[in-house]
């Protein structure tokens, strides 16, 4: 009879520490070296940090929106492009019949503009440029007034933030930051000390890695964004093991209940066995 307590004691014995195995794991399974705060060296005092005068320039591709104006808008009509042709009109969104048609830099670089002719746009800022044409249109016109603004200024955002898709920047300047806030910020999950900036420039595709738990991400030459600009967040090891089931939780679930299952098997036979004898 001893020897039968002795045995079911020893199960017990087993029976926990199985059950505090599956424990261990689970809160293994729950931890992560991922940091969730953003800038997470800055002192909790007030300070200053170093801002860049940064503005977009314009590259091959890029689609230009470029108004001319002066004080006699008869002597700067035939320096813009027409709207759109009346005849299209209907097949296009009611948000863009009435816009002007916009101008496309070309491969080398160049648009070509009524009057003018072609005027060299890669390279420059949209004040450059603005300045630029408006030199170029001052020999017969006085005093003329030049906007130009970047239509086609967007950047993708993908991974482990909460909204993926393409942003388009409806202002000159985008930052890191404003395209992750549009994307609805990143998931618990996302990886935040190793955000990925995928950047063509000339022809040839660079990336750089960027750490959003470090404060001096806001002095780097990446926080501002450029044309066509990829923003990978790497999901950390948690969502990547879990990935390999349907939900965290029932991963989770299934880890636990395999082991305490388990232990419940061995536990009857033992049981069953002692009994017997």
């Amino acid at each position: 009879m001893e020897k039968k307590n002795l045995d079911i004691m020893n199960i017990s014995r087993i029976f926990t520490v199985a059950t505090a195995a599956a424990l261990i794991l689970l809160a293994s399974c729950s931890s992560s070296k991922d940091q969730l705060p953003y800038f997470k060296n800055l002192s909790d005092s007030d300070g200053t940090l170093a801002s860049a005068n940064y503005q977009i320039r314009v590259e091959p591709d890029d689609e230009l929106d470029i108004n001319v104006m002066s004080a006699n808008p008869e002597a700067t009509a035939g320096y813009n492009l027409p709207i759109h042709n009346p005849a299209t009109l209907s097949s296009l969104p009611i948000a863009t019949q009435t816009q002007q048609m916009t101008y496309l830099v070309d491969p080398q670089g160049d648009i070509t503009m009524p009057i003018i002719g072609k005027v060299h746009a890669a390279g420059l800022t949209t004040n450059q440029l603005e300045n630029k044409i408006a030199e170029l249109v001052s020999r017969d016109v006085h005093n003329p007034i030049v906007k130009v603004a970047l239509v086609n200024f967007k950047v993708q955002v993908i991974g482990d933030v909460e909204k993926p898709h393409t942003v388009n920047v409806k202002s000159q300047r985008c930052t890191i930051l404003d395209a992750l806030a549009e994307a609805g910020d990143l998931t618990p999950y996302g990886r935040r000390q190793n955000v990925l900036l995928i950047r063509e420039e000339n022809g040839e595709r660079s990336y750089h890695r960027l750490n959003l738990n470090d404060a001096a991400v806001l002095e780097s030459p990446y926080y501002y964004l450029k044309q066509n600009d990829i923003i990978y967040v790497e999901p950390n090891s948690i969502r990547q093991d879990n990935s390999k089931y349907n939900t965290n939780n029932a991963y989770k679930i299934s880890v636990i209940s395999t082991i305490v299952s388990a232990s419940s098997v061995v536990a009857s036979l033992v049981i069953a066995l002692a009994i017997k004898k």
